[in-house]
C-alpha cells in the first residue's frame, strides 16, 4: 500500500512525517511513565495541522493504544467511584468539543498551550486531592478533565492529581484511571464523531501515525525499570514546556 494515499492533501509527506516523529516521541513518554503523550503531541502537531484533525488523530491512536488495557482495569477499579468521576466527564467533553468546532485555529492553538502550561505547572507542583471524598467534587474534576479532552484530548493531570492522591492502593488508583479515560475516550469519539470532527482525513492518518504511536508507546515501556524515573520524568517535563513554547503562534514567523 503506497502510504502517501493516506496522507490527506493539505497535510503532505513531510507534514505527515514530523507528526509521526512528534507521536513517537510522546509515545515514548506514555509508555515510560504513563503520562505526557497529549501534552507534548497537542501544541506540536497543533502547530503544523489543523488542531481539530490533531484532537481526533489522537483521540484515535490513544483509544486504540489504551483498549487492552481496560478488561484488567474493569476488574480491578472501583467502578462506583469511577462512574462518579465518568459523569461529569460526560458533561464537559461536550463543552469542550463544541468551543473546539467553533473557534479558530490560531485561537485553539494559544488556548492549548494555556492549558498545557497550567497543567505542566500542575503536575511540577506535585499537587494531590487529600481531602474528604464527595461526590460534587469528584463529579467537577471529571468535568474539568473531560473539558480538557473535549477540547484538546489533554485531561490527564486533574484526574492522576486527584487519584493519587486518594488513600487507596496503588493498583486501584491506576485501574480507576484507565477505565475512566476509556470512558472519557468513548464520550469524546461520540462527540467528536456527532460534530464531524472524526473525519476520513483523521482515520486514513491514524493507519499511518497510529503504528508509530504504538513503537513509541513499547519503547517507552521498555525502558521502564532501566532508566531513572526521575531523570525521565525531567525530561518529559523539559519536553512538554518545549511542546508549549514551540506550539505558540506567537513564534510562527521564526519557527515555520
Amino acid at each position: 500500500m503506497d502510504l502517501s494515499a493516506l496522507v490527506p492533501a493539505d497535510i503532505g509527506r513531510n507534514v505527515a512525517m514530523a507528526i509521526c516523529a512528534i507521536a513517537f516521541v510522546s509515545g515514548t513518554a506514555r509508555g515510560f511513565s504513563g503520562f505526557g503523550s497529549a501534552l507534548i503531541f497537542m501544541p506540536l502537531a497543533s502547530s503544523i495541522a489543523d488542531p481539530r484533525l490533531v484532537a481526533a488523530l489522537l483521540l484515535i491512536i490513544d483509544f486504540v493504544a489504551a483498549a487492552p488495557l481496560l478488561p484488567d482495569a474493569w476488574r480491578k477499579a472501583d467502578r462506583r467511584a469511577t462512574a462518579i468521576m465518568a459523569l461529569g466527564s460526560l458533561i464537559g467533553v461536550p463543552i469542550g468539543t463544541y468551543f473546539l468546532t467553533r473557534l479558530e485555529p490560531v485561537t485553539t492553538r494559544w488556548i492549548i498551550s494555556a492549558f498545557v502550561a497550567a497543567l505542566l505547572v500542575l503536575l511540577l507542583s506535585g499537587w494531590r486531592y487529600r481531602g474528604k471524598e464527595h461526590t460534587a467534587i469528584s463529579v467537577g474534576i471529571g468535568g474539568l478533565s473531560g473539558f480538557c479532552s473535549g477540547l484538546a484530548q489533554t485531561g490527564g493531570p486533574p484526574i492522576v492529581g486527584y487519584w493519587l492522591g486518594r488513600p487507596i492502593a496503588s493498583v486501584v488508583a491506576r485501574a480507576n484511571i484507565v477505565l475512566f479515560f476509556g470512558a472519557s475516550d468513548l464520550f469524546s469519539a461520540i462527540s467528536y464523531a456527532a460534530t464531524g470532527l472524526i473525519t476520513m482525513d483523521a482515520i486514513r492518518l491514524s493507519l499511518v501515525v497510529g503504528p508509530v504511536y504504538g513503537i513509541g508507546v513499547w519503547f517507552g515501556a521498555s525502558l521502564f525499570g532501566k532508566a531513572s524515573e526521575a531523570l525521565f520524568r525531567a525530561i518529559c517535563y523539559a519536553l512538554i514546556a518545549a511542546a508549549v513554547l514551540v506550539g505558540l503562534p506567537l513564534l510562527d514567523g521564526v519557527l515555520r
